[in-house]
């Protein structure tokens, strides 16, 4: 091969590769040793409405932009390794972008810069955890905004708290953010279902036991309030331990002393203690079943977390969340819930409360063959649902997320009638509607 044959070939090498850069969606950056652009991808011109010729020789900060103004110390300092930026484009659309940070193999002073747009993703974790969201709860309901500036307030001090609500709820969540934002975050946190065991089980696993304190005592073992020892013990279902044992977790509560089963000597030991029950304890008590002394102690903080029925706006934020979750753990890719699956979700009235929805969403991924849940897919209780529905006036509703989602609730889905139910057009609707919900 000549020279001018060579030359051609490194000419059509060169722009297969610029071809290819270009057409991948992952916008490619190259940087000299002072952070100035030696080469951007089409990607990356589009996004920040720049001419290749703009970009050559502009430094990285002025290319991309953020509010980090030591962008490329930020990237020298990182060596080969991701960080995550948010900027805004040349036509005001916001990202989220990946950066992956290499060194060029032919000049290591240089660096090859890989964006990612992982906007979608950054921005329903935002939805998720940031306007709609508490710890691990998620939520924007009034009804669940109350919860979570209960536990806020209750969170720092040292009362023993007892949070009520039905089964499914959340009630473990909530004592684990109680935990997680109070001055026992480091510490251990222990939780015990109190329903099904017997005395002996019970109290043994609360207090602990010697070597031989009764039948099938074959070693010793720590209780979980030694075991937590500075930290949370959460006792679910309190209204199910027997009076025995309710004697015990009075004394302890009043003296903050244990006794091991087969010691005679107590010892101190230093925890919170959150209960949860699903049960009305006044009425346990009222039926001598469950000591009044013993709930006055425990409910000195009290939550009660509102059933799903009650706080039906929520349930799009709860459905995506799963339904991002199921999908990841399946392999499938399915992304969304159709109007039509949302509103059977919306109408059903939820015995089982979140932990019903999450089944059923999971249940939905399972059987959906394609990349959007149907109402086919839904578990049958739900998708032959046909019982009596309490429907709000539109006009009451002042939360304009909330009146779409009621319209579309009322109009099972119909997005041209929920329009009518609002009294405007359907587009005006889409426009208006959340993502999550279209």
């Amino acid at each position: 091969m000549n020279t001018v044959e060579s030359c051609e070939a490194i000419r059509r090498n060169r722009n297969d590769l610029l071809l290819i850069l270009n057409q991948m969606r992952v916008g490619t950056i190259m940087l000299d040793e002072h952070g100035n652009t030696l080469f951007a991808s089409n990607p990356v011109l589009n996004i920040f409405g720049k001419t290749a010729d703009e970009a050559a020789g502009m430094p990285i900060e002025k290319l991309v932009r953020t509010n980090r103004g030591d962008l490329f110390q930020s990237i020298a300092g990182n060596g080969a390794g991701r960080f995550t930026l948010e900027t805004d484009s040349a036509g005001g659309r916001h990202f989220w972008l990946e950066v992956e940070a290499v060194e060029d193999p032919e000049d290591a002073r240089r660096k090859i810069l890989f964006l990612y747009d992982v906007s979608e993703v950054y921005g329903l974790r935002k939805l998720l955890k940031g306007k709609a969201g508490f710890q691990d709860m998620i939520g924007k309901s009034h009804a669940i905004e109350k919860v979570f500036a209960q536990i806020r307030s209750i969170a720092g001090a040292y009362w023993t708290v007892l949070i009520e609500g039905e089964t499914g709820t959340g009630k473990e969540l909530a004592a684990r953010a109680i935990h997680s934002l109070g001055s026992r975050k480091d510490k251990p946190f222990i939780a015990v279902n109190c329903a099904g065991l017997t005395d002996s089980l019970l109290a043994s696993q609360l207090f602990g036991h010697t070597k031989g304190a009764f039948t099938g005592a074959v070693s010793a073992h720590k209780g979980v309030f030694e075991a937590a020892a500075g930290g949370t013990v959460f006792l679910d279902e309190i209204g199910d331990i027997s009076m025995s044992v309710q004697a015990n977790l009075l004394r302890f509560l009043e003296s903050h002393e244990i006794t091991v089963l087969g010691e005679s000597v107590s010892k101190t030991v230093d925890v919170r203690i959150i209960t949860a029950t699903n049960k009305s304890l006044s009425e346990e008590v009222r039926k001598g079943v469950f000591r009044a002394d013993l709930l006055y102690r425990i409910r000195v903080a009290r939550i009660a977390l509102p059933p799903l029925r009650d706080r039906r706006e929520d349930i799009p934020l709860l459905a995506s969340h799963f339904l991002s979750v199921a999908a990841a753990f399946s392999g499938k890719k399915i992304t969304e819930i159709s109007a039509g699956a949302m509103a059977l979700l919306l109408a059903y009235s939820w015995p089982g409360n979140v932990r019903e929805l999450r089944s059923a969403v999971d249940f939905a991924v399972i059987h959906s063959e394609a990349s959007v849940i149907r109402p086919g897919d839904l578990p049958p209780e739900i998708s032959n649902f046909s019982g009596e529905t309490s429907y709000l006036p539109l006009e009451e509703i002042k939360d304009e997320h909330e009146r779409f989602l009621e319209a579309l609730r009322q109009s099972n889905g119909n997005r041209a009638r929920a329009a009518r139910l609002l009294g405007i057009s359907r587009a005006t609707f889409y426009r208006h509607l959340p993502p999550i919900e279209r």
